[in-house]
């Protein structure tokens, strides 16, 4: 069966490229007569993995020295509360909510301490980012958060809050490495790298080095304290081993296409032709405010739930799957990661104008 042009906001489509070179080497690794899935995470050839993938990593987003690189398990639900075990020296933070993530990482952060919703977009089922120019941050905050990307709502911070001089840790699961990104702004960076990096199972995080200290909140777990993942460079325990080969693969081949700036153009280029059909059509219609668009996740509905239903159904058999919005919202949503090709794209806005035609 041919390929299909999988919008899943994640797991995700991968570039073709790596997954052709990670079944070519998926029985024998560089002549060591093993899969790196069957390699022990301890021996040289898996040694010289990751430590590419974090030198490659370092290189494409420019990340400065004193920044730990750590590949951790748990995904980004895992950070919900790590953030706040590790930071939360006051036991106060801000948090801006924005989505689903959002309010489940302050959800989280309540556990520890007195987590504050300093501004949120609730108000309008999350359409929106709110003005974050002038918060009341907390005088003793420990540090401000965000979800960078809202993968469900399809809005992004195209201007980072003013945090007052607090630290800001952000989750950028669904953004990460879509655009090239001033590390020196935020404390922390997560993400989950299923949607735009690489298999489900593995997140990373980068952290500035003062924010690692061993003091945490009492009766934390050496497993959730980022110091003992720090210390042991990412192998204090078996690493997600397999699916940090497949991210440095990732690494490699964003480099080869020009870096984070080749893809901001690129994935703007490929939004664009979504968003410029959407403004036009008669059925189909955006639900974020313009200024707010992400240009990795594209929701869109037509008004009408059976319209929605049909869409999705026709769309799936001619070869445009996961199309289908969060079970929260409803509607579609096309997830545009960079591996996805721009003829994707062009495809099923053509596929989505034949559509228009025949339901008129």
């Amino acid at each position: 069966m041919a390929r299909v042009y999988n919008f899943s906001a994640g797991p995700a489509v991968l570039p073709e490229e790596v997954l052709k070179e990670a079944a070519a080497e998926m029985l024998d690794y560089r002549g060591t007569g093993m899969s790196v899935m069957e390699m022990s995470h301890r021996s040289k050839a898996y040694q010289t993995i990751i430590e590419e993938a974090e030198a490659d990593l370092r290189t494409l987003m420019n990340i400065p020295d004193n920044y730990k690189v750590l590949f951790l398990q748990g995904g980004a639900h895992q950070q919900f509360a790590m953030v706040p075990m590790n930071f939360m020296k006051n036991k106060v933070a801000d948090y801006i909510i924005t989505g689903q993530w959002a309010k489940k990482a302050y959800a989280e952060a309540k556990l520890y301490g007195t987590a504050n919703a300093v501004a949120s977009s609730a108000d309008k089922t999350f359409s929106y980012i709110p003005d974050c120019s002038d918060l009341p941050i907390s005088e003793n905050a420990d540090y401000v958060y965000i979800c960078e990307n809202n993968t469900i709502y399809g809005t992004k911070f195209w201007q980072l809050p003013d945090t007052k001089g607090k630290p800001l840790v952000s989750d950028v699961s669904s953004c990460f490495l879509s655009e090239p990104v001033d590390v020196t702004k935020y404390a922390m960076i997560y993400g989950g790298v299923q949607k735009n990096i690489g298999p489900a199972g593995v997140v990373i995080c980068i952290i500035r080095e003062d924010m690692i200290t061993e003091d945490v909140i009492p009766g934390t777990p050496t497993m959730l304290r980022y110091k003992t993942h720090a210390d042991a460079k990412s192998l204090y325990n078996t690493p997600p081993a397999y699916g940090i080969y497949i991210c440095g693969k990732v690494f490699k081949w964003l480099l080869k296409n020009g870096g984070l700036e080749a893809m901001k153009e690129y994935n703007e280029k490929k939004a664009k032709i979504l968003y410029d059909f959407l403004d036009s059509s008669e059925l189909f219609k955006g639900t974020v405010e313009k200024k707010d668009r992400s240009i990795m996740n594209v929701p869109f509905v037509t008004g009408s739930e059976e319209m929605d239903a049909k869409f999705i159904k026709e769309a799936t058999a001619a070869g445009f799957v996961n199309l289908k919005g969060h079970r929260s919202v409803g509607g579609m949503r096309a997830s545009i990661y960079n591996a996805m090709p721009i003829e994707g794209v062009e495809k099923l806005v053509a596929f989505m104008a034949e559509f228009e035609a025949a339901n008129k």
